[in-house]
């Protein structure tokens, strides 16, 4: 049995460089970047306003002193020319500021009269303008490379004038689930039988790190079976495979020897963690290959403390463990054995509005109630004595992985 940290390091080493692609901007969003985003022009280009309002010449605004209206300047109709002293210009938010002119008075603050215009103050210059390049201007850096794409920095991309972006290729990821006793959710349950639930968590976990995930449904208990299931991932090109169930070493649990008949070079299959002791790993040429515990929290936990941070790691973002954070604990965590333990735990906000952690007493590995309640994974040490309440511990916060 190996380390969680140890299993990270063998799983890491394995992990291909990333590869580029270039993707439509609409299609770019939680995708990395490749190389850093540099502005392909100046923003805004010229000196605008920021409100609706008079185009000015702050030092002549004299309150009650009428100005004559010499024109407008609205978006995409800029007033042409210059404009003179003793006159002002209409002007609407995002419009060129006219020639001459070196601030903007909002119009609650005029009163027009024909073409005459009376301010009922005085402005500084500058009021109300957007300088030319006040956002950015060309050639500056926006984004470094390796950061993972939102909607407020595609909206940056699209202002920097991209309609399409450099990011890191996705893997193509299989998933299947093995078990005799296993049927599909919606089925008549048979005396002897569970519902397959594994797969309907992975797949919403991971799926945003893979180009495509095919669900390879319910595998029996059958060599014959799971070879021709995962042969045929293979075959199909995965860079990803995961199974559940059938990781350990019994009678009916096939799957490792599949695995290695099929040419998959076996790194480890136990891990000191729990849930989730029994997890195999292993690459066929470029693809990786997870064997996940079959019970539903074994599965789920270790997906999300090894297989996810890999999938990040293959995708090209510079942080595998995000988002790992630490909190108080609102309740003792009790002692710990030689195993790294992942509690259940339940955020909530002190009285102060901070957050913290209550550990779920639950442990059970097939207990899939106490997980959907869970907000967060408690990182509880390998032979931790016991936290006290108060204390900070690492967490990581599920409802912010997919």
């Amino acid at each position: 049995m190996i380390s969680v940290d140890d299993a990270l390091d063998r799983i890491f080493t394995r992990i291909p460089t990333p590869l580029p692609e270039t993707v439509p901007l609409a299609r770019a969003h939680k995708r990395v970047l490749t190389r850093p985003l540099i502005a392909q022009h100046t923003q805004p280009p010229f000196d605008a306003s920021a409100m609706d309002g008079y185009a000015v010449r702050a030092a002549e605004i004299v309150p009650g002193r009428p100005v004559f209206l010499a024109g407008t300047s609205q978006a995409g109709q800029r007033f042409t020319g210059m404009m003179q002293s003793g006159e002002c210009v209409r002007i609407f938010t995002g419009a060129p500021l006219p020639i001459g002119a070196d601030a903007v008075i909002m119009q609650e603050d005029a009163t027009a009269d024909g073409n005459q215009v009376v301010f009922h103050s005085t402005v500084r210059p500058g009021k109300s303008v957007r300088r030319k390049g006040y956002d950015f201007t060309a050639g500056k850096e926006l984004l470094p490379a390796g950061v993972p794409l939102n909607p407020a920095m595609l909206n940056l991309a699209a202002s920097a004038n991209y309609a399409q972006l450099e990011v890191t290729r996705r893997p193509r990821l299989a998933v299947l689930a093995t078990g005799d006793e296993l049927v599909p959710p919606g089925s008549e349950i048979g005396p002897d039988q569970i519902v397959a639930s594994n797969s309907y968590g992975l797949i919403p976990l991971l799926s945003s790190y893979a180009e495509k995930v095919v669900d390879l449904g319910i595998v029996a208990d059958d060599k014959r079976a799971l070879e021709t299931a995962i042969l045929g991932a293979f075959d199909y090109g995965v860079e990803v495979l995961i199974t559940s169930g059938g990781a350990s070493v019994g009678e009916r649990d096939f799957v490792q020897d599949v695995l290695r008949d099929l040419g998959v070079q076996l790194d480890f299959w136990k891990i000191l963690m729990r849930p989730g002791k029994p997890l195999m790993f292993g690459t066929r040429g470029k693809t990786l290959v997870f064997g996940l515990p079959g019970n539903p929290i074994s599965a789920f936990v270790t997906a999300a403390v090894l297989v996810r941070p890999a999938l990040r790691l293959m995708t090209g973002h510079t942080d595998p463990f995000w988002p790992f954070m630490g909190v108080p604990l609102a309740a003792d965590l009790p002692p710990n054995g030689e195993r790294r333990h992942f509690v259940r735990g339940k955020l909530s906000r002190n009285e102060v509005g901070f957050l913290e952690v209550t550990p779920i007493a639950e442990t059970d590995s097939n207990h899939s109630s106490s997980l959907a309640e869970a907000d967060a994974l408690i990182v509880q040490p390998e032979n931790d004595p016991g936290t006290p309440a108060g204390e900070i511990i690492e967490i990581i916060p599920l409802n912010m992985l997919s």
